[in-house]
């Protein structure tokens, strides 16, 4: 027999840690190999670790909620192969020796039995992962699910927290009523990511206007045809084009910092960013340059989809090169965005509203939107920045259907 060690993989260039949110199994308890061992969160994404090996859970070195850098040893199996070290994902360096774990701590009993209790009640993976992160217990709504046969579904879930929300704000009235909400593991780590890049980069903003008259009218002549080859089309992939074809003519943009050494990158990989209910995750288009508009339409459509359903691949969710954040779909008329490490730009996009412009001196109504670019100010200039907002302003206002 041999002892494997299962290491905490690294689920993106820039994520050094993750979350522990759940040991699917225990001490003691046979494991195929690829079989899920256990959840992680992180504030990219949320994801299952398979086995890296069939045989016997023998020991777990760290509870749930644990905080665990990548490349740490975070179980040990004994397999009738030859001993190694094992990570679920590519690490860049090996394991580090984890020392005497003789004594690590095993899963409370406690908490065995409160995450035994709820495959019981009838509920999916997506509503469970909702409960544990909210605090809820799904004993509180067993017999009151709105599915069949009194499956507790997403929509029963959300209503459950949003009265708990009304009954948290009514007894916050009173100042000594205050109450104390932890922070989710994504949202734990979305604090470490923003903060982490305010220290980093030398953050500084531009902001233009632009005309979306042509867009508007694009989408509205192709959206049919769109939906006939199977591509919902939003105003989103526009945006994307146009920002792809700049990032070839000013490089400098999408590239990141290494040391005292700018790295130009060789594909153009842009995030886009989707609100989620308790965060914040940005899956990410490939090689966007090289995309058609309706190629595009299928990966915003897709990608935004699977982000919301928490199904994204981990691969899909890193690599990217710069990021394209939409504030405008909530009312927002622009926002100073925070950038995505190691990347050295983010262009959020406001709401379009009709405003009232000058034309050739007289007053006309146009479709407006102000798009705001945050810049890393180490190796971007305001020039080159502006340079690059006025071939994005361009692309838009002329653009060709």
């Amino acid at each position: 027999m041999a002892e494997i060690q299962v290491i905490m993989p690294q689920m993106g260039e820039s994520i050094f840690e993750g979350t522990i949110t759940k040991w699917l199994k225990r001490v003691g308890d046979s494991v195929e190999r690829d079989e899920p061992l256990f959840e992680i969160s992180t504030d990219k994404i949320d994801s299952e670790i398979p086995s890296p090996a069939s045989g016997v859970l023998t020991r777990v070195l760290f509870d749930v909620d644990a905080v665990v850098e990548i490349n740490t040893v975070v179980a040990v199996i004994e397999s009738s192969g030859s001993a190694e070290s094992f990570d679920s994902a590519p690490a860049e360096e090996p394991a580090a020796d984890p020392g005497d774990a003789s004594h690590a701590p095993e899963i409370p009993e406690a908490a065995r039995r409160s995450e035994s209790r709820a495959p019981e009640i009838a509920s999916s993976p997506m509503v469970r992962r909702l409960a544990k992160e909210h605090g809820v217990d799904l004993a509180e709504l067993e017999g009151k699910g709105t599915g069949a046969g009194g499956r507790i579904t997403k929509r029963d879930i959300m209503s459950h927290i949003e009265q708990k929300g009304e009954e948290i704000r009514s007894a916050a009235d009173s100042p000594d009523d205050d109450q104390r909400i932890p922070m989710s593991p994504m949202r734990r780590q979305i604090a470490d990511h923003m903060t982490h890049s305010r220290r980093t980069s030398a953050h500084v903003a531009t902001v233009f206007e632009v005309d979306c008259s042509r867009i508007i009218a694009a989408r509205s002549a192709m959206k049919a045809d769109f939906e006939r080859s199977g591509a919902r089309l939003t105003y989103t992939p526009f945006f994307v084009h146009a920002v792809a074809a700049a990032l070839k003519t000013f490089p400098v943009l999408n590239a990141s910092v290494d040391g005292n050494d700018i790295v130009q990158r060789g594909h153009i990989n842009i995030g886009v960013a989707v609100a989620l209910d308790d965060g914040l995750v940005v899956p990410v288009i490939r090689d966007a340059d090289r995309a058609e508009l309706l190629d595009l339409a299928r990966s915003v459509a897709d990608l935004g989809a699977r982000a919301r359903t928490r199904t994204l691949l981990p691969e899909e969710v890193h690599g990217g090169t710069f990021t394209i954040t939409n504030p405008g779909i909530f009312g927002g008329l622009y926002g100073i965005p925070i950038i995505n490490q190691p990347q050295v730009a983010i262009l959020a996009i406001g709401g379009i509203e009709k405003r009232p412009v000058v034309i050739d001196d007289a007053i006309s109504i146009r479709p407006m939107a102000y798009l705001a670019l945050s810049f890393d100010h180490r190796i971007i200039d305001g020039a080159v920045a502006d340079q690059f907002m006025s071939e994005v302003k361009g692309r838009l206002q002329d653009w060709k259907s």
